[in-house]
């Protein structure tokens, strides 16, 4: 009996000392080729914050900063972006590409773009670490780019989470994480400047969109309205979206409290529906374009595109008059305005008109028209003119030009030209689309795009 026993002993210590050799074995082989790089950073603290100032509602976390430095002084804006290794397709390179390269010098230094390594693989982080160095080494030197990340070991539970709106318990899983990692991202980021900006990974810029973000928050700040809390520049899920830096100790708290709740997007609405702000507050043309085609959520095929995104948007300020007969809201005006709004209007006669009188004349160079919904309701016959000398029109409140020069006709519902300096080297005030034959449909005038010769200068 006794020596069963021993026997027994001595199978279960030989097991057990296997077992221990082959973890040890399996551990040496997952140790990376070379060790991954990086230095732990205390937060700086944003004294405008009650949360940050008074220490209240302390969050335990630790950062590992990859790659990049702490700006010396605080930007105007910090851009916020987390990333993660993706089943199908890359986009952090690209993504960055486009910030930087559709920002001016002056834009850059008065910007610092933080991602945040949201990946446990190890692995994983030091190629896309060693890519972002080999391709941004001035941003990063200059405090332009920073890359961080943040040990598992700080996140809360992230499986067998409450199943809300009977998501799957993996999906469940990825939008709580998601939640903790922008949490960990705007915490970190409070006081690197005075607003924050929301990225995705996989997305595109428009040309100068620090500029126009500054303008609209002037515009905004002058409205005598109550304080905002996030303007949005994009209507798609958490991209585009700005937040008062002082806010974000508050938001970080809010996003880590509910993460197993729903969507960042969702409780993007909540916070600032808390903070006394009525309904969202969205500019249009958006100033960002989701650009992946598969989803960091198991490589699925996305297919979303904010419709409202123009990359550069030209239009000189304008007025834009009609005497058609106009459906609802849709003013001519919209037509030549930025973003997803239209001109529509009931079936149009011959001589019926759509005027833009712009309120400094240039030499315009392109002119593009686009008519039509999914093949319905195109404008079939019109001309397209220019125009000088502005007049007010006889009974009327709107003005017009005193004389007109065809520059073309529209073909297949839309008209498209270009270097009309070329043969029209005149400052022109008014662009016209005159209706040449009646029809029966009614007409939808989805966008009119113009583009003009830089400090224009007027020739009559």
């Amino acid at each position: 009996m006794r020596r069963t026993t021993k026997k027994k002993a001595l199978a279960v210590a030989a097991a057990l000392l296997a077992g221990w050799i082959l973890l040890f074995t399996l551990s040496l082989s997952s140790v990376p080729d070379k060790p991954e790089i990086s230095w732990r950073a205390d937060r700086l603290v944003n004294q405008l914050s009650w949360i940050d100032r008074g220490e209240f509602l302390p969050l335990n976390v630790s950062y590992q900063v990859l790659a990049g430095s702490v700006p010396s002084q605080p930007r105007f804006l910090t851009v916020g972006i987390s990333s993660v290794q993706r089943k199908k397709g890359q986009y952090l390179k690209s993504t960055l590409d486009s910030i930087f390269s559709q920002s001016s010098a002056e834009e850059s230094a008065d910007m610092v773009v933080v991602v945040l390594i949201a990946d446990f693989d190890q692995r994983w982080r030091l190629r896309i670490v060693e890519e972002i160095q080999t391709s941004f080494p001035s941003q990063l030197s200059t405090g332009q780019l920073q890359l961080v990340h943040v040990q598992q070991e700080y996140y809360p539970p992230l499986t067998g989470l409450k199943r809300n709106f009977n998501d799957a318990a993996d999906r469940v899983s990825f939008r709580s994480k998601q939640n903790i990692d922008y949490a960990f991202l705007v915490h970190y980021t409070a006081a690197l400047g005075q607003y924050y900006l929301q990225l995705e990974d996989d997305v595109g810029a428009a040309k100068n969109f620090l500029s126009k973000i500054r303008q609209r928050i002037a515009e905004q700040d002058a409205k005598k309205q109550p304080a905002w809390a996030c303007l949005e520049f994009s209507k798609l899920g958490y991209i585009g979206k700005l937040y008062k830096s002082h806010d974000l100790p508050l938001l970080a708290r809010f996003l880590f409290l509910f993460y197993q709740e729903m969507p960042c997007d969702w409780l993007m609405t909540r916070f600032h529906d808390l903070l006394a702000q009525k309904g969202p507050i969205a500019f249009r043309p958006s100033l960002f374009q989701h650009t992946g085609t598969f989803s960091s959520f198991q490589g699925t095929h996305n297919k979303l595109t904010d419709k409202d995104f123009e990359e550069d948007f030209a239009n000189p300020e304008a007025d834009v008059f009609s005497n058609m007969s106009v459906y609802q809201k849709h003013s001519a005006q919209m037509a030549w305005a930025p973003g997803g709004d239209f001109f529509w209007a009931r079936s149009p006669a011959r001589g019926d008109y759509v005027t833009a009188v712009l309120k400094t004349p240039a030499v315009l160079t392109d002119v593009a028209i686009e008519t039509g919904d999914a093949g319905k309701d195109v404008l079939i016959s019109a001309e397209v003119e220019l125009g000088r000398d502005v007049v007010a029109v006889a009974g009327k409140k709107e003005r017009s030009c005193g004389r007109f020069v065809s520059v073309g006709r529209m073909e297949r519902h839309k008209f498209e030209a270009e270097d009309l300096d070329k043969t029209h080297d005149f400052a022109s005030s008014c662009l016209r689309i005159r209706v040449t034959a009646p029809q029966s449909d009614w007409v939808i005038i989805k966008r009119i795009r113009v583009a003009a010769k830089p400090e224009s200068k007027t020739s009559l």
